[in-house]
């Protein structure tokens, strides 16, 4: 120690640490630590060596004096950090500087404590205290990184200590806060978790407009970075940003003026993080409902409209734009609101162009960047990614009926075209990769796209497209480039997979057969090896999706001709070679077409799920005896069968599921309306019992005084009123009667439907269905009761003629009836009874 601490003919390190350790006088120890930071840069390893231990137990003991905790802090940051002056930098070398931080950084963490008593420090208010704090835990985080914030994440309510940082009014420990938290939430999902409960989003993106969007300085820059720490790759932060409105407050980030020109390189820099977030949040690689939900928001808020803008836009720088491609591609892919708009997008030209135009000219323009050209195949794919309508749109412009004959627009499908037969290599692979995704899982589209026809040279009957690109692939052979031949067999691939009408088409050409055979056959050096596998995997295909319809090209002959020509085992070797090429490995990680350079432009992300899927059973499908394809022809006969009963029978289901649909809601018709009548009934039930007791009062009364009320006035009169109710009870049987006709008409309704349904035979709503009719018994048979009550009610006492004739009229009447209406007619004819009773007495 005391060698170190003469070094350099140095003062002696040893006795300031003697008086930062012994000395009673606070402002003795406080010179003491200022001289150890003064000497701290110079002579960093003999301050850390023997001065550390002192300066930990000054945190400890004198924290009473902002000052000298300030110079300890300092003291430890120059020993921990690594960002030496640049004199220091050149005596030592990096490696030794980094070692130095991170064996020093190692010692302090050793006590656990010595993390949280700095945790508490940074809560202090001083500045001299705060600042120092903060710029000492980014070091050691820096350092020593995932052991740091374990004992972050243990220590209580630590994250959160941390995040009042960012409302720090000076901006200096703002700012320095916003660093400090993007070491914390390196690589640690979570601290990311807590960071983001405790408000980080609102708080960064407050920051961000605070200092003027992608116009603010490297304040912005250090928050977007933050922000990116939070989201990437955590799927739960980025569902708790996206459901906090979070996405709707990007948007102001990407609104750029008319004059796009001398953008500073700070605005460049924030604009392409800026970028970068909205792709985090829509990546591919995301759960695809998250991905879903961010890209439905980002279409509600105006967000990819605003992108669209700066995509149109002019003078915005290169590397800008070509983002702008990227970030579009994935908030608009395999999500059909967002391709439908971004179909609509035009170009502010005149006329105005479809963008989607506009930018597949970039693509087959050999003057174009080539990290452009990759952008906007990205983002062309990205349109057509489960998007049947987007393909359909496409390919109909290369259709015969639909090409404008005065050639005055050029159409996507033209572009594509001009693209695969230019002398470009590159165009032409990109154009035969953008046709194939036009295809991609879609049928018809390859059917259609076999009635194309080609102009290829004045005078000459036009070719079809499948035989242009055959043609072409023969002529050039050897010797051409390989990214030609490439692109052209994924691109036939593509269409003859699943196509049994397309292979026919390619087997139909006499010369195309004996053209991949003899590609197959030939010992060609590596770079040849590429092209010889894709030859096999087209001949496989042809022989796979054979639908045997040409007698000399049947699945048999041409397992004949590998055999003699090639043979089974070579030409499984083959096959072979594309997935084992370092290309094909890149392309199958990401859908992102990324290349380090032109040269490496060979395979397409979806074009190696297609060899996946084809390799293995192709190479079986040779190796296969003619009675097993024969098996194997029925059981694709069966299966499509089968579907077909499927289809069949789901197509029954839904026809029963809408006929349930309405049975039921028929159902709670007729429950409310019984429940009405029952109401009805019971309310009737009363007053007849009421009318009853009436009427045996009466009855007792009548037994005294029948003869003092016998004369003729009297029973003309008591018939007058008889003649009365019994016209209006008539009328309101009448309409009972018909209510009920109503009401059996419809219970007979519903039974024929039930009957229907049953016979279709679906168990589950069978059994829904049984549960219905038994709801309807059960309403039968309560309406039977009510019959049954109301006949025990009929009491009819015979009061002289005229009560006798009204009896035997109400008699007559009461035939007619069924069911609920006979309940009205004994409440009438009880009341008219009562009547006549009171007009006697």
């Amino acid at each position: 120690h005391n060698f170190l601490a003469g070094r350099h003919g140095g003062p002696s390190i040893q006795k300031l640490c003697d008086r930062v350790a012994s000395s009673t006088l606070l402002d003795d120890r406080r010179d003491a630590v200022r001289a150890l930071k003064s000497l701290s840069k110079k002579y960093r390893l003999e301050v850390g060596i023997q001065a550390m231990e002192h300066l930990i137990h000054v945190l400890q003991t004198d924290r009473s004096d902002s000052e000298i905790i300030g110079y300890a802090l300092d003291t430890l940051y120059n020993v921990i950090s690594n960002d030496l002056e640049e004199e220091e930098q050149e005596e030592n070398s990096a490696k030794q500087v980094d070692d130095l931080g991170s064996q020093f950084t190692e010692i302090f963490i050793k006590q656990q404590e010595n993390v949280t008593l700095l945790l508490t420090l940074v809560e202090e208010f001083d500045f001299h205290v705060r600042w120092p704090g903060v710029k000492l835990l980014t070091s050691l985080l820096k350092q020593q990184g995932p052991q740091v914030q374990q004992i972050i994440l243990v220590s209580p309510m630590g994250v959160s200590r941390l995040m009042d940082l960012l409302a720090d009014s000076r901006e200096v420990i703002r700012n320095d806060g916003v660093l400090l938290l993007q070491q914390l939430t390196k690589s640690n999902a979570a601290i990311q978790k807590i960071v983001a409960f405790e408000n980080a989003f609102e708080r960064l993106l407050d920051i961000i407009t605070e200092e003027g969007n992608s116009d603010g300085g490297i304040v912005v820059e250090d928050c977007l970075l933050l922000l990116q720490n939070l989201l990437k790759n955590n799927n739960s932060n980025q569902n708790f940003f996206k459901e906090g409105s979070y996405i709707q407050r990007m948007k102001p980030w990407f609104e750029v003026g008319d004059d796009n020109c001398g953008w500073s390189a700070q605005k460049v820099t924030n604009l392409h993080l800026m970028l970068q977030l909205v792709r985090v949040l829509v990546s591919p690689t995301n759960p695809p409902g998250a991905t879903s939900s961010c890209q439905k928001a980002m279409f509600h808020c105006g967000l990819l409209q605003q992108l669209c803008t700066i995509l149109m836009a002019t003078g915005v720088p290169a590397d800008i734009l070509t983002e702008t491609i990227n970030t579009v591609s994935e908030v608009i892919r395999g999500c059909q609101t967002n391709q439908d708009y971004f179909a609509s997008v035009n170009a502010p030209s005149n006329p105005p162009r479809p963008a989607i135009v506009v930018l597949l000219m970039s693509m087959v323009n050999e003057r174009q960047p080539f990290v452009l050209r990759c952008a906007v195949l990205y983002c062309f794919q990205c349109f057509l990614y489960k998007n049947q309508k987007g393909q359909g749109e496409i390919v109909s412009t290369l259709l015969p009926s639909t090409i404008d004959a005065t050639g005055n627009s050029v159409s996507a499908g033209q572009l594509l075209c001009g693209g695969l037969f230019s002398t470009d290599s590159l165009s032409n692979w990109c154009a035969a990769v953008a046709l194939a995704h036009a295809l991609q899982e879609n049928g018809t589209l390859k059917e259609q796209l076999l009635r194309v026809q080609l102009a290829t040279s004045i005078g000459n009957p036009p070719v079809s497209l499948l035989q242009q690109c055959t043609n072409i692939l023969s002529q050039v052979r050897t010797g051409s480039k390989v990214q030609t031949r490439v692109g052209l067999l994924m691109l036939l691939c593509t269409w003859l997979s699943n196509c049994s009408i397309a292979v026919t088409h390619f087997l139909h050409n006499p010369a195309n057969v004996p053209f991949l055979t003899g590609q197959i056959a030939e010992n060609l050096g590596e770079e040849e090896q590429l092209v010889q596998g894709l030859c096999a995997l087209l001949l496989g295909i042809s022989i796979y999706y054979n639908d045997n319809s040409l007698e000399n090209y049947r699945k048999e002959k041409l397992k004949q001709l590998i055999e003699k020509r090639i043979g089974k085992e070579n030409f499984v070797e083959k096959l072979g070679f594309i997935s084992k090429h370092e290309l094909y490995s890149r392309a199958a990680q990401k859908p992102q077409p990324s290349f380090s350079s032109p040269d490496h432009m060979m395979f397409d992300h979806e074009f190696t799920k297609l060899v996946k899927e084809l390799e293995g059973v192709i190479s079986k499908a040779i190796y296969k005896s003619s009675e097993e394809d024969k098996k194997e022809e029925e059981v694709k006969k069966t299966l499509e069968q089968h579907d077909n009963i499927v289809t069949h029978y789901k197509k029954v289901i839904r026809e029963q599921d809408q006929e349930l649909e309405e049975l039921k809601q028929r159902v709670n018709t007729l429950t409310s309306q019984n429940e009405q009548l029952q109401a009805t009934v019971t309310q009737q039930v009363s007053q007849i019992q009421q009318h009853k007791d009436q009427y045996n009062l009466l009855k007792v009364q009548l037994g005294k005084d029948t003869q003092h009320h016998n004369s003729h006035g009297d029973t003309l009169q008591m018939n007058g009123i008889q003649t009365e109710e019994v016209s209006k009870l008539k009328e309101e049987l009448e309409e009972w009667k018909n209510k009920h006709e109503l009401l059996q008409g419809q219970l007979r309704e519903k039974d024929s439907v039930i009957e229907k349904l049953v016979s279709a035979g679906s168990n589950c709503q069978l059994l829904e269905l049984e549960m219905l009719r038994s709801q309807v018994q059960l309403q039968s048979a309560e309406i039977s009761k009510l019959q049954m009550e109301n006949q025990k009610l009929q009491v009819m006492v015979p009061v002289k003629n005229a009560v006798q004739a009204l009896s035997e009229e109400k008699e007559s009447l009461k035939q007619h009836l069924d069911s609920a209406s006979s309940t009205v007619a004994i409440l009438q004819d009880e009341k008219s009874k009562l009547q006549i009773r009171k007009y006697l007495h």
